[in-house]
């Protein structure tokens, strides 16, 4: 009689399975956590794991755009702009229950989205769907009042999140920060007074770009009687200010902030000639080093502006059309292809984030 020969067990170390489990995309990680109790809290409830997970997946820019519907209720897609805006395999449908009349982005960093829900604030992180309620500040406005400023950052150096509102009256400004780690709001001093400028307009410019440790706005110093890009220093906790480039102010109809190859970068519409002129500050803070690297073509006859989000790892642009269509152009202008989601006649509000894992300091709350 022949012996029955045993498979040998397939054994993996600890190590190795950390660094598989950590290449792999948040959605899956979610799912694996039932496959054994090691796994489940590694996931679930180590902050190194979700650190570096979110490390890698940055790193690789690997980015989702966000789109709520303004009307509720609220349809909420999650889009993977590396894919064809025609593969409906790379939209993902969300449905957080939260949600309520009025919702606004205000924010996005490291994963997390700042709303402005009715009279609050919430920040929420889609790949896991846990969200945390902020309670309210001094001068927040429950009603978004158009002169406030809104913002949303990391401070590396305390490994803190930031809520960011500068609010203004006739003669004063008031700037005010919420310490996720603190869960608490402090008022500062802002130096100057700060107003929004109705002449340069992005889909919200009371919105803050983080980028580089800094959340970053347009404004309008009325005392020095000039427009500028204002930026609160997240580590500093001060404000600090940059100047368009030279030829920037001539060209503008419609402009905006974001963040273009890892460089701060703006846009422009130019009605005049129907382009997007795409600048970028390739040495930050240097005024010099201000560069126009792209224009794009627009067809303004049918809609009312075009602003970029993202562009990918092969170099292509996407951005949107009058919050209701994505819109992809290559590194030379053309346009690819396109998309409408269109099920809400009031639009859509839009946002970039990264995928993660990552909790908020001091919550408790499993992925």
């Amino acid at each position: 009689m022949m012996r029955k020969v045993k498979n040998p067990v397939l054994y993996l170390p600890h190590e190795l399975i950390i660094q598989i489990l950590l290449r792999l995309p948040v959605k899956s990680l979610i799912r694996f956590k039932c496959v054994c109790k090691s796994w489940f809290s590694i996931i679930s409830s180590d902050p190194q794991f979700a650190n570096s997970q979110f490390q890698l997946t940055a790193a690789t820019h690997t980015h989702r755009a966000l789109i709520i519907s303004i009307v509720s209720p609220h349809e909420t897609l999650s889009i993977d702009l590396e894919e064809s805006l025609d593969d409906d395999n790379a939209s993902v449908s969300l449905n957080p229950n939260f949600l309520a009349s009025g919702i606004a982005i205000k924010g996005s960093c490291r994963g997390f989205i700042l709303l402005h829900c009715s009279s609050s604030l919430s920040l929420w992180n889609p790949s896991t769907g846990v969200y945390t309620n902020i309670p309210s500040g001094y001068n927040l406005d429950a009603d978004a009042d158009a002169e406030n400023f809104y913002g949303f950052g990391y401070d590396q150096s305390t490994d803190d999140y930031l809520i960011v509102s500068i609010s203004s009256d006739t003669d004063s400004s008031y700037l005010e920060f919420f310490s996720i780690r603190a869960n608490t709001w402090k008022q500062i001093d802002p130096g100057t007074y700060i107003h929004h400028t109705n002449t340069i307009v992005d889909d919200d410019p009371r919105v803050g770009l983080f980028f580089n440790g800094a959340i970053h706005w347009f404004a309008h110093f009325l005392d020095l009687k000039k427009k500028v890009i204002v930026a609160f220093d997240l580590m500093e906790r001060k404000l600090l200010d940059m100047h368009f480039p030279d030829q920037f102010i001539s060209e503008l109809d419609y402009c905006g902030l974001w963040v273009f190859q890892e460089f701060l970068s703006l846009w422009s519409m130019n009605y005049s000639n129907d382009t997007v002129q795409i600048w970028v500050m390739k040495e930050y803070k240097l005024h010099s080093s201000w560069t126009k690297t792209h224009v794009l073509p627009s067809d303004t006859s049918s809609t009312l502006y075009f602003f970029p989000l993202h562009c990918t790892k092969r170099g292509d642009i996407v951005g949107v059309d009058d919050n209701t269509i994505l819109m992809k152009y290559n590194d030379d202008g053309q346009l690819l292809e396109h998309r409408s989601y269109d099920n809400d006649p009031c639009g859509y509000h839009v946002t970039m984030y990264t995928e993660s894992l990552l909790s908020l300091p001091g919550d408790d709350a499993q992925a």
